[in-house]
């Protein structure tokens, strides 16, 4: 049974035993204040003198009541004790728990606001396995939160650090005001100088000041929603399958970057020569080189260098057999 059962039951029980005394003392001629009164005296043991002098009837009634009434409000009195206790204990253990559990993680991506941007960004990188820890200044809201999360101002360093920003991939800023997002993002900057950093703004003009505070990726919902609807008018089918390919999980081809590492045996090949196709089954879309520019649709005779960014399309398994190839 759940306490909170147990709880109801307990009031439930408390407030008969009250009605039965108050009728019963009716019953003898009391008036109804008077029998309220000695019956909450009588069931809590307080002691007080009785209200009308008892006869032989009205004793044997009070010894029933205080029987029966000192059980209830006792099982009552344990009942809440019980629930507070269990509360507290329980707020620990998971407190405790949530703080192993952070420790733990490594390579973690920290998203700072709880809204529905925030909502949203953790259920798509949830979705292809990506570690989520979230920090929010609202603690009933992080009630409902599935992942790890730590109660604070994101602007804060030491909330930061308690989210492990000294072991995450990543830190995306996603509160509802730019300012707060701007002070996230320099925090983050200045404690991790590596670290990868997505911003979200409301403000087309506070793009440029995101990015000279140190976001790499600076976010518009507003615009990109906007950019999406239109391409949904434009090419239906193709917003839909991007869609579908890069969130979605009902196909089982995905997007994916893989870099090149310096010790591949493929580094300094051409795509031709990597064969690349033939050993892992994905399909390599475009090639980002060194200075940011896209390479769509590279020829075979693109040489691979150390740092590429390739982009490839395949199944959960051929996009691993390429990280490894290119590994």
């Amino acid at each position: 049974m759940s306490t909170v059962h147990r709880l109801r039951i307990a009031a439930a029980a408390v407030v008969a035993v009250i009605a039965a005394g108050t009728v019963g003392y009716v019953a003898f001629g009391f008036g109804w204040v008077d029998a309220l009164y000695q019956t909450v005296t009588t069931v809590t043991t307080v002691g007080f003198r009785e209200v009308e002098p008892f006869g032989p009837a009205e004793q044997f009634f009070t010894m029933a009541l205080i029987l029966c009434g000192v059980g209830t409000v006792l099982y009552a009195f344990g009942v809440v004790l019980e629930a507070i206790v269990e509360g507290r204990v329980l707020a620990v253990l998971g407190r405790r728990r949530m703080e192993r559990e952070l420790a733990s993680l490594n390579g973690h991506t920290i998203i700072c606001g709880w809204g529905r941007v925030g909502r949203t960004i953790a259920q798509y990188s949830a979705g292809v396995g990506e570690p989520i820890v979230v920090i929010d200044r609202d603690a009933e809201r992080l009630a409902s939160c599935p992942h790890p999360y730590v109660v604070g101002d994101a602007t804060d360093d030491d909330v930061l650090d308690a989210a492990g920003v000294a072991r995450a991939r990543a830190v995306v800023a996603a509160v509802e005001a730019d300012a707060d997002n701007l002070f996230i993002v320099v925090s983050a900057r200045a404690l991790r100088p590596e670290l990868f950093i997505v911003a979200r703004v409301r403000s087309e003009a506070n793009e440029p000041k995101m990015r000279r505070a140190g976001a790499d990726r600076v976010v518009n919902p507003q615009r990109i929603g906007g950019a999406r609807m239109a391409a949904f008018v434009v090419h239906p089918h193709v917003a839909e399958f991007l869609d579908v390919v890069m969130h979605d999980g009902t196909l089982e081809f995905r997007l994916a970057e893989v870099v090149v590492g310096a010790a591949s045996p493929h580094t300094g090949a051409t795509l031709r020569e990597s064969r690349l196709r033939e050993a892992t089954g994905a399909l390599v879309l475009a090639v980002r080189e060194h200075d940011g520019t896209f390479r769509t649709n590279p020829p075979p005779d693109t040489r691979l260098t150390p740092g590429e960014v390739l982009i490839a399309v395949g199944t959960a398994d051929q996009l691993d057999a390429l990280t490894k190839e290119l590994a």
